[in-house]
């Protein structure tokens, strides 16, 4: 209760900055990506329910002959780099975050088709709302590897607490601002966990 209690005061209170800030920022994805300014994807929450996760469009919805997406890399823009490194994508989610589907901090919503994929030790993850920042995104965000970010993702929801909460939150901040770990080696964003896959090396 205290949890959701500072996610709403803090949210609420702060919104003379952010909403000015976002209504800008859907202005510069308009023009740079056109429309639709908002990306809208199913996200598994607390329990694994499922909700509509908001946030700013970083990729063209540039296809192939067949009709098909192309490659992460091929539509993701340098606009779109830029929105994701410093995290100003990221905004929208603030509405979930009011809407109680989402807290400041606790793991990141993954996609749905990973819940069948996680052991029962990863699945503890969804034991709590999913946030706008966490454990894994601090300790190194997209440069760590699948099992090491599920694994900070349970240290989380073993420790958690207001004071991690809040040092998670200042850690955040220096995060944003040295933009590192925005995607993993080699790829546009971060691979697909995939468990099952063959690996081509430890970090896969």
């Amino acid at each position: 209760m205290l949890k959701r209690i500072f996610d709403l005061a803090a949210v609420v209170g702060t919104a003379p900055l952010w909403m000015p800030l976002a209504a800008i920022v859907a202005v510069l994805v308009r023009a740079k990506l056109g429309a639709p300014v908002f990306f809208r994807q199913r996200r598994p929450g607390r329990d694994a329910v499922i909700f509509e996760l908001i946030k700013f469009r970083t990729m063209r919805d540039t296809r192939d002959a067949a009709g098909r997406l192309l490659p992460d890399a091929e539509r993701l823009t340098a606009f779109g780099r830029w929105l994701r490194s410093t995290s100003l994508d990221e905004l929208p989610e603030l509405v979930n975050v009011l809407r109680g589907e989402m807290s400041l901090v606790g793991p990141r919503p993954l996609l749905v088709q990973y819940l069948d994929r996680y052991t029962p030790r990863q699945a503890r993850r969804h034991e709590v709302r999913p946030g706008l920042t966490g454990l894994a995104q601090v300790m190194g965000r997209n440069a760590l590897s699948w099992e090491e970010k599920f694994e900070w993702d349970v240290r989380y929801v073993e420790t958690r607490g207001f004071w991690l909460d809040a040092k998670i939150i200042l850690l955040t901040f220096k995060a944003v601002l040295g933009r590192g770990g925005v995607n993993a080696s080699g790829e546009a964003t971060m691979s697909e966990f995939n468990p099952a896959a063959p690996r081509s090396d430890s970090r896969r």
